[in-house]
């Protein structure tokens, strides 16, 4: 059987470690066939965003128009979306075309780098029009936060932020906890089946960006592929930290090392 087309609604990075390029290796290492609509254009780093350019929001609403009618989908991940009218297309163009097919939502607002990726009078917008669409969101700490309205820096706000964010928007939610303080990267999800932690050793000392792309393209493909969403997001955690601890290591004259993630860990 040929493999499930998922696709990827999303920005590039032309470092090609997070955004659509990440997606696209995320999601063939994890038995999918990627395809791509574009919403912006990233010139970055993962030390660096230098310049960003939104695509139209009529040529985004093509793109996907023409993928749903050539492609039998069977899930979506968004990512970056970048401001007001390119959220509103993707969420128009997501009625109209994509049926009741799994939808992770990747709430991106700020780089790895801290360069924002999400216009600050696009945050109304994405929680009120492509939020309460989605099968599961999957926002980091931070993002969190923004969302939740107040703070998100332990464990017990981690699962609070996610019961409210599911009740809020009707959806499942995974709140990321990469930035916790400990040796565990912990996870949290809220869904149909209650709450669950999903949980791998922390590798040190990596530096690196697109995690979250990753992360939210592994779980996109795992429902494409019919697992539910417990073992989907279980699956593509593990995916993800096998990439992180695999990670490759370059010499450079201003980080002094530069980490990229692995996409096709061993």
């Amino acid at each position: 059987m040929p493999p499930p087309p998922v696709i990827t609604i999303a920005g590039s990075d032309c470092s090609g470690g997070a955004g659509i390029q990440a997606d696209m290796k995320s999601i063939s290492a994890n038995g999918g066939y990627a395809l791509t609509a574009l919403t912006s254009v990233v010139s970055e780093t993962p030390g660096l965003v230098s310049q960003i350019r939104l695509l139209d929001a009529a040529f985004i609403v093509d793109q996907i128009r023409v993928l749903f009618a050539g492609f039998p989908i069977r899930a979506a991940k968004t990512g970056m979306v970048g401001g007001t009218e390119q959220i509103q297309a993707v969420a128009e163009a997501w009625q109209k075309h994509a049926g009741d097919i799994p939808l992770v939502v990747d709430p991106v607002m700020v780089a790895t780098s801290g360069g924002r990726l999400l216009q600050d009078e696009a945050v109304e917008t994405l929680g009120a029009e492509l939020l309460p669409l989605a099968t599961l969101i999957t926002p980091n700490m931070d993002e969190a936060a923004v969302l939740w309205g107040r703070s998100v820096t332990t464990r017990d706000e981690m699962a609070a932020c996610a019961a409210d964010l599911a009740t809020r928007y009707q959806t499942a939610v995974l709140v990321k906890g990469g930035h916790l303080i400990g040796d565990a990267a912990a996870d949290v999800l809220i869904s149909s089946g209650g709450l669950s932690w999903h949980e791998t050793a922390r590798t040190p000392g990596v530096h690196t960006h697109g995690t979250g792309c990753t992360y939210s393209s592994a779980i996109a493909t795992g429902l494409a592929q019919g697992l539910d969403l417990v073992s989907a997001v279980s699956k593509a955690k593990s995916y993800v930290n096998r990439a992180i601890a695999q990670h490759f290591d370059w010499p450079d004259a201003k980080m002094g090392r530069l980490h990229a993630l692995n996409h096709f860990p061993s």
